[in-house]
């Protein structure tokens, strides 16, 4: 029996042990979370209650100073006490410094213009994660699209993580599933390590198409839901638009190229009825305002200023249908609900008088 380069295996000696196929590709010891706001910081508290050394980028200096000195984030999850070992800073420079992964933690729209400041920072060969749940407008884009275009990296150093991920739930330390996709399964499964907690479980999956196209097409049928909500429907209302809103993205995942099992899992499924579920939901919540019968304005004054992901997305994602020959309705209501001034009637009207079909 003849060995590989190190010499031949004999009775007593060690033959080498090939690395297996689903061992992390490196320890994940030091991460740089960009961006302060619910999700960035309860992924941040995650990684470090995994034992990891964690370093928040904020755009604000106060915010940074509070998390650091307070072990409080006086912007998002005020009432959480964060773990002591984790530090905040307003300087990228400083975040990035050592770091073995970078997690972008911001809005989907604004993620390119951040990251084109950022990218001669980031740390070479590191992993690339996106928080972000979004189509990009224009390009039509996935987040981790972007990031490999903008940080001009290989598609398989970016990963995504997408599921029933409601910040306020993760961040008391509530049982929480998600799903963390990467073309290369052995950084996939290093994050998973890195981000293993006793009530955050992650799941690994090679779909990276899929993982990221449940998360934006989810904000936009909460937004439908809401309004149904809001409106005054019942729960017969609510599942059929959860259940019909499972089907277009399914239609619209298969046509990219995206596995039908991921948009049944946690990634697609599983944040879908969270998200259309939840008073913390965002998105329903900013739907149920457009129910009430308030314009898009009143409805972002009401969500504190704050515009939620699916009236974008609801756009860019219409677009790839289109684009892609992929039926859409309730996307479509949604779109001309935010940006045609279609009322909240006329959408359920129109939804529930589609002509007959096959389910």
């Amino acid at each position: 029996m003849t060995g590989d380069a190190a010499g031949p295996v004999g009775r007593g000696a060690v033959a080498p042990v090939a690395r297996p196929v689903n061992e992390p590709v490196h320890d994940v010891r030091r991460v740089a979370v960009l961006g302060a706001g619910s999700w960035g910081t309860a992924f941040a508290k995650v990684l470090a209650d995994a034992g990891r050394t964690v370093t928040i980028w904020a755009r604000r200096e106060e915010v940074a100073e509070a998390i650091t000195a307070r072990h409080r984030n006086p912007a998002y999850l005020s009432d959480v006490e964060l773990p002591h070992g984790l530090v905040a800073t307003s300087d990228p420079r400083t975040a990035l410094d050592g770091a073995d992964v970078v997690v972008f933690a911001v809005p989907s729209q604004s993620l390119r213009e951040n990251l084109e400041r950022w990218r001669d920072l980031l740390p070479e060969g590191v992993t690339l994660v996106s928080l972000a749940k979004g189509v990009e407008l224009g390009s039509l884009k996935r987040m981790s699209q972007v990031i490999a275009e903008v940080a001009r990296v290989p598609d398989e150093h970016v990963a995504v993580v997408s599921g029933p991920n409601l910040a306020a739930e993760i961040a008391r330390e509530e049982p929480t599933a998600t799903v963390i996709a990467c073309a290369d399964h052995g950084r996939a499964v290093a994050l998973q390590t890195a981000s293993a907690t006793g009530y955050f479980r992650a799941y690994t999956n090679t779909d990276v198409i899929g993982a990221e196209l449940g998360g934006a097409g989810k904000n936009v049928i909460a937004l439908a839901v809401g309004v149904a909500a809001g409106m005054g429907l019942g729960d017969n209302s609510r599942a059929s638009l959860i259940t019909r809103g499972l089907a277009e993205m399914s239609r619209l995942g298969v046509a990219l190229g995206a596995s039908p099992l991921t948009l049944a899992g946690l990634a697609g499924l599983g944040d879908l009825v969270a998200t259309c579920s939840s008073p913390l939901s965002r998105n329903r919540t900013f739907g149920e305002h457009l129910g009430q019968g308030a314009s898009l304005a009143e409805a972002e004054k009401a969500n504190h200023g704050q515009v939620a992901e699916g009236v974008k997305s609801c756009q860019s994602i219409g677009e790839l249908g289109y684009r892609h020959g992929v039926e859409l309705p309730i996307v479509d209501a949604v779109r001309r609900v935010c940006h045609e001034d279609m009322s909240a009637t006329a959408m359920a009207k129109e939804l529930i008088s589609r002509a007959p079909k096959p389910e």
